[in-house]
Formats: structure tokens, C-alpha cells, sequence
């Protein structure tokens, strides 16, 4: 019952998170799209900056951006803040449950470093409000002047915090981390600049003074911020699913070229709607495309490590199924020894010899290829028994 409960609050929650997440990135994409759209035209009512005449579901739409503020409040304004709040508090209960509650299992490796429980998450929680105030300042000095040089020390940040939760928790915590990290800043821009400027603005135009124009330079800053750093936290939300990727001993550096191949198609799109042609949109795919082929290459690679096997060491199924058992059958049984599982994780029980053949490829990728699994190296699996078992897989899992 207990892990009924467990799953259906993380299932519940993981849903909640990607139903908010989609409003906060498409009401994101939407509104850059529309202020890269907006055209200047003759007879725009006064203060009007721009205007883009829009069709969609059969009717026709009208939008028009004020350089600073209409002449006279609506009655009605709508704010867009909570889709970005509660994608934030959805992601974070979500790292709650599956990382600091099962810290031990997901959060902690101490092959990489030897963290108690509290040790772990009091890391975990000072990162993540470190990247912030480093990002935040960095946008308040005079650095955040420049484009370039803010986009420079954003993906410097990406890459220095991706290496350091690699240095202190397991792969998959540390790939996911990295996400959550940016994923962070984009919701302190919302909750901290973007939001609070906007009030003050609507604050002035109540008091019958003209707002600053300042706020909103700064709020469309950070807004510009959150557009190109969507697509790498998006794929950081999925990578648990992808070991190749976030299990890789270089994983930091996978993380860091996609934060550079999501702001590459960001910046096509970007461009584009900005009524850019020709040679300002000449280069962008042929350079995702290039980063998607490295990075294809790069995480088939793996650092030279010697096989421990010896060559004349013949491995044979009851060979491999007593290193399965004796290292990952503690999880994978019918009954799981670990205290943290009621119920073999995904369905795999290791204790029916017939499963492992069924299900030698998931084994080769997480045990032998990458060391995911046994996650934090809980039962102490060792390389010679890695090698052995990655040669037996690829042998073609003989009987003797």
C-alpha cells in the first residue's frame, strides 16, 4: 500500500508539473513570438509601439504593445505568474519525493562522495539558491549590459554547476540538478524581476505617474533569458530516462552542449520572427545539426578503461546470474530486500533467471556501460564484475 501511495503522489505529481510546465513555456514562446512580430504601421493609437493582426480557431485577433504603458488602466489585467510558480513548486515536491526522500538510493553515490542524508540535501538546497544569487547579481552589475557577456557567463554557470553536482551526488541526481538549477533561475526572474517591475508599473500608472521605463527593459531582459534556456531544461526533465546520457563520466559537458543547442534553435526561431532572412538564418540548423551528431559520437565514447575480464575467463549464465543476484537482487526480487522498495523497481525480478536475458540490454546499459546501476553502488558491485557481465551480454548470454 505504501508504494501505491508513493507512486500515484509521484505520477500525480510529475503530471501536474508537465501540465503547468506546457502553460508556462508556450504562454513564454507566445508572447516573445508576439513581441518579435509586433510591426510598426500608420495610424496606431498613440504610445502604441507595435501591433501583429493575428487568425486562429476561425476569428481574427488584434494585439498592440505599448512602449511603456496605455494612457489609462483596464478594468481587467491578466497576470501570467502562476503557470511559472506552480511548474516551480510542482518540480520541486517532485525532487522532494524522488531525491531527498530517497536520498539515500537517488541522491547519494558514495563512490562520488561520502554525504550523510542531511549533508546531501543541505547541498542540494544551497546550489540551487547559489545559482540564483550568482546569476541574479551578474545580471545587476554592469556585465548584464551586454548580451554576449551575460550569455557567456549563463552557459559558464551551466557548465560549473553541472560539474560540481556531478562531483557530489549520483548521475542521474546530478544530470536532473543541473536542470533544476535553471529551471530555478528562470522562476527567480519571473517571481523576482519580471513580476514585481510589472506592479510597479501599474502601481505608478494608479498613482497618475508615468511608469518607468527602466522596469520594463529589465523585465523583457529576463524574459529573454527564460525563452532560450526552456529547451535544456526540458530535456533535463526527461534524461532519467535516458542513462546514455546523464550516466556518461563527461555528463557535465553533454549538459553544457545542450544548453548551447537549445539556445541555438531558440535563437533561429527568435530571428526569424523578428523578420530576419537569409544569411541570419543561415547557420543555425547546420550547427544544431552539428552538436546533435557530436553529441551522438561523444556519449558512444567512453574514457579507455582496460576490460578486467581476462580473455580465457569463461563466463557462463550461472556466472552472470550469481553476480545479478548477489548486486542487484537486493531491488530486482519478487521481494526486495532494500527497505526502500516494496516492489522491484520497473517490474524487474532478477530472481527469475528468465528476466535477465529478457532484459540484457537495460543491464548492459546501466550496470556494465555506465555504473547507474546499482544505484549509488549500494550492494558494492565491482568493475571486474561489470566487465564480466558486459562480456557474457555481448557473447550472447551462452549458457556455459
Amino acid at each position: 500500500m505504501e508504494t501505491a501511495i508513493h507512486d500515484w503522489t509521484e505520477l500525480i505529481l510529475r503530471w501536474t508539473h508537465f501540465i503547468v510546465g506546457i502553460a508556462w513555456i508556450g504562454s513564454s514562446f507566445y508572447f516573445v513570438w508576439l513581441d518579435l512580430g509586433l510591426r510598426k504601421r500608420e495610424g496606431m493609437p498613440e504610445g502604441v509601439s507595435g501591433e501583429l493582426w493575428l487568425v486562429h480557431g476561425g476569428g481574427f485577433y488584434l494585439s498592440q504593445k505599448y512602449a511603456v504603458a496605455p494612457p489609462r488602466l483596464p478594468e481587467e489585467l491578466h497576470w501570467f505568474k502562476y503557470e511559472a510558480y506552480f511548474t516551480w513548486i510542482t518540480g520541486f515536491l517532485l525532487l522532494a519525493l524522488i531525491y531527498y526522500w530517497g536520498a539515500e538510493t537517488y541522491l547519494i553515490d558514495r563512490s562520488v562522495m561520502d554525504l550523510s542524508r542531511g549533508g546531501a540535501i543541505a547541498a542540494s538546497l544551497g546550489m540551487l539558491a547559489a545559482g540564483w544569487l550568482v546569476y541574479d547579481l551578474a545580471c545587476r552589475s554592469p556585465l548584464g549590459r551586454s548580451t554576449a557577456a551575460l550569455a557567456v557567463l549563463v552557459l559558464a554557470l551551466s557548465v560549473a554547476a553541472a560539474w560540481a553536482f556531478s562531483e557530489m551526488f549520483g548521475a542521474r541526481a546530478a544530470f536532473v540538478h543541473a536542470g533544476a538549477l535553471i529551471g530555478s533561475i528562470m522562476v527567480g526572474n519571473v517571481f523576482f524581476v519580471i513580476i514585481p517591475n510589472q506592479k510597479k508599473a501599474v502601481a505608478a500608472m494608479k498613482a497618475g505617474e508615468a511608469p518607468d521605463p527602466a522596469l520594463g527593459v529589465q523585465a523583457k531582459q529576463r524574459s529573454t533569458h527564460n525563452n532560450y534556456l526552456t529547451l535544456p531544461v526540458l530535456l533535463a526533465m526527461v534524461s532519467n530516462h535516458y542513462p546514455a546520457i546523464y550516466g556518461h563520466e563527461y555528463a557535465w559537458a553533454i549538459f553544457a552542449a545542450t544548453v548551447v543547442l537549445g539556445g541555438v534553435v531558440r535563437d533561429f526561431f527568435n530571428r526569424r520572427n523578428a523578420g530576419a532572412r537569409g544569411r541570419a538564418l543561415a547557420w543555425q540548423f547546420p550547427a544544431a545539426a552539428a552538436l546533435v551528431a557530436g553529441l551522438v559520437v561523444f556519449t558512444a565514447w567512453r574514457p579507455d578503461a582496460p576490460d578486467l575480464a581476462l580473455e580465457e575467463d569463461t563466463i557462463g549464465a550461472a556466472d552472470a546470474l550469481a553476480i545479478v543476484q548477489a548486486r542487484c537482487a537486493s531491488c530486482h526480487a519478487a521481494r526486495p530486500a532494500d527497505a526502500d522498495f516494496d516492489a522491484p523497481p520497473a517490474g524487474l525480478a532478477f530472481d527469475d533467471p528468465g528476466q535477465l536475458g529478457v532484459h540484457a540490454a537495460r543491464v548492459l546499459a546501466q550496470a556494465v556501460l555506465t555504473d547507474l546501476m546499482p544505484p549509488g553502488n549500494k550492494t558494492g558491485m565491482t568493475d571486474l564484475e561489470r566487465a564480466r557481465l558486459g562480456r557474457w551480454i555481448r557473447a550472447g548470454m551462452p549458457e556455459d
